[in-house]
């Protein structure tokens, strides 16, 4: 058992590297988001770090449901490794009148002689853009998922889809399992729910798409 003390900030393992910084914090803003307010979601771009990631939470209550319900959650077909941070973060250190500013990293004068210059991209170069969804259905409170992995199941959707209120039921296909059903309560809730996980990347390369069911 570890015996690091329950905190604010979690401390996240085993994830998968082959993805943009800024699309790994969204992702994990959005799946972290349903268990309290988030502060801070830190990711590393070093090899060392690049696996890890520090989520910040409001609440000490709310990273320690986190860390219970997310143990284990195969993130990007990766299972997360999750434990207490063993020290505060900054927001939450300079909030207890703790915090110490840390020594700022000096360059060597070898390193700076060894470092290569950038090359910058033509400006009329564009750079690949992630596949979005747009809704060509009319308001429902059923939603329509497809696009999913065979490993998406009815347990991670649950997990995505309960943060939003009045979620009702999610209903797998026979035969299916790129497809499913997630019903809300009305209409206004189901399209809360939609907005916020249309295109939310179930596996690295596959973005689930979600849309209003045809009446």
């Amino acid at each position: 058992m570890s015996d690091i003390k329950p905190s604010h900030t979690i401390f996240i393992k085993n994830l998968y590297t082959k993805i943009k910084k800024t699309e790994l914090r969204k992702s994990l803003y959005t799946l972290f988001s349903q268990f309290g307010s988030i502060i801070n979601v830190l990711c590393y771009r070093t090899d060392q770090m690049r696996s890890k990631a520090h989520i910040t939470f409001k609440e000490i209550g709310a990273a320690t449901t986190a860390l219970r319900s997310m143990q284990g959650f195969p993130f990007y077909d990766r299972a997360m490794t999750i434990q207490f941070s063993k020290e505060d973060s900054d927001i939450i250190a300079k909030a207890k009148g703790t915090y110490v500013e840390r020594p700022k990293n000096v360059p060597r004068i070898a390193d700076l002689k060894q470092k290569k210059p950038t090359t910058r991209k033509p400006a009329n170069s564009v750079s690949a853009k992630e596949p979005t969804f747009t809704s060509t259905a009319a308001l429902n409170k059923i939603l329509y998922c497809s696009n999913l992995t065979s490993g998406t199941g009815k347990n991670n959707l649950q997990i995505l889809f309960s943060q939003f209120p009045g979620l009702q039921d999610i209903r797998l296909v026979p035969g299916r399992s790129d497809i499913a059903f997630v019903e809300f309560e009305n209409e206004t809730l189901a399209s809360t729910a939609k907005e916020g996980l249309n295109s939310f990347k179930v596996s690295p390369d596959q973005p689930m798409k979600v849309d209003f069911a045809n009446k």
